[in-house]
């Protein structure tokens, strides 16, 4: 194989091709972080059927994204290259899953409804039965970390979680897909967006009071996971995946979500529609949150009065969000009493 080293960045096509990956082991790869590609805005014409934002381009699914020729060298540098990169993402069923602990496909499942293992994807099958998929690596080491798990009995709590009819693998694939997302872009409103997304629009619609800023959310919402169905029954089966279902964990993502746009609006207002957003989210981010403002540097940026004057609608206060919903929000947790209660040192978001 004859390869450029001349070029910056190649293609996802090229990288995968260059490190010996399938196509669904690249997008696996990227999915888990073992492969970082560069975030950028969408072409005019994207020829895989993906949904522009008119208001300045909604990034690309972090799989479709270019790959820096650096990224490249660092990852076949690797000893073990490129056996030891297909073994990180190789992903098994429940079958074969069970194989490699050497217990049967039942006591898998059991372990894996009661969150002691956390599936990397998801498919549907011809009878739209959701089938889930780990990763083989990440089986492996906790049969070496459980193994009395492994053998025996399930302790008492296992078996009356599963009694209780627990089944946590679509939340733990929901907390690893979004954990992507985050950790894919630095724009504060694209971070909201990702969260919003895990939210029915009637809970996004609670906490986000004002349309504009409902419309911006829903331009910039997430790409689908790679083979989520387009359309039919089985589009509403993986579209109900891959929303919050459990009160506890919708109410997580609401507090979440008004955080995040906390810090969204604070670094610019959520364009009319049709408006262009300015360029500014991802380097204005970088730095420490409150850097320059009020701490007697005078390096505070004087960009930000210009960007707003003569923008915002005449009489429209300059967060239109209601006071106090974060703080109800916060008093509606559990064994939570108070505003503050300690939340703001638990994102799982940031």
């Amino acid at each position: 194989m004859t390869v450029d080293g001349t070029t910056r960045t190649v293609t996802p096509a090229r990288a995968a091709e260059e490190l010996e990956l399938r196509r669904e082991e690249f997008r696996l790869a990227v999915r888990m972080g073992l492969i970082r590609t560069l975030p950028g805005p969408l072409p005019a014409a994207d020829r895989e059927g993906a949904v522009r934002d008119r208001g300045g381009g909604r990034d690309r699914a972090p799989e479709r994204r270019p790959v820096e020729r650096a990224e490249l060298d660092r990852l076949k540098a690797a000893p073990d290259f490129p056996d030891g990169l297909r073994e990180r993402v190789r992903a098994v069923g429940a079958g074969e899953a069970a194989g490699l602990l050497s217990i049967t496909p039942g006591r898998f499942a059991r372990l894996a409804r009661t969150g002691h293992l956390s599936p990397v994807r998801f498919y549907l099958n011809r009878y739209r039965s959701v089938i889930w998929l780990y990763v083989a690596a990440e089986v492996t080491a906790f049969g070496a970390e459980h193994p009395a798990l492994l053998t025996g009995r399930l302790p008492a709590g296992v078996r009356e979680r599963e009694a209780a009819g627990e089944d946590l693998r679509a939340r733990n694939w929901r907390s690893r897909h979004l954990a992507l997302l985050l950790r894919g872009t630095d724009d504060p409103w694209a971070r909201a967006a990702a969260i919003a997304s895990l939210l029915d629009p009637v809970q996004v619609a609670e906490v986000v009071d004002d349309p504009r800023e409902r419309g911006h959310l829903d331009r910039l919402r997430p790409a689908p996971p790679p083979g989520f169905p387009v359309a039919g029954a089985a589009h509403e089966v993986a579209a109900r995946l891959v929303r919050a279902d459990d009160p506890d964990e919708i109410l997580w993502h609401r507090v979440s979500l008004a955080l995040a746009l906390d810090e969204a609006r604070a670094a610019r207002r959520a364009p009319h529609p049709g408006e262009l957003p300015r360029p500014v989210a991802v380097s204005a981010r970088a730095e420490p949150a409150g850097a320059g403002a009020g701490d007697g540097t005078g390096s505070r940026p004087r960009a930000r009065p210009r960007a707003v004057r003569g923008a915002r609608p005449p009489g429209r206060a300059p967060n239109p969000r209601r006071p106090g919903l974060l703080d109800r929000l916060r008093r509606s947790l559990p064994g939570r009493t108070g505003g503050g209660g300690g939340w703001a040192g638990r994102r799982d978001w940031g």
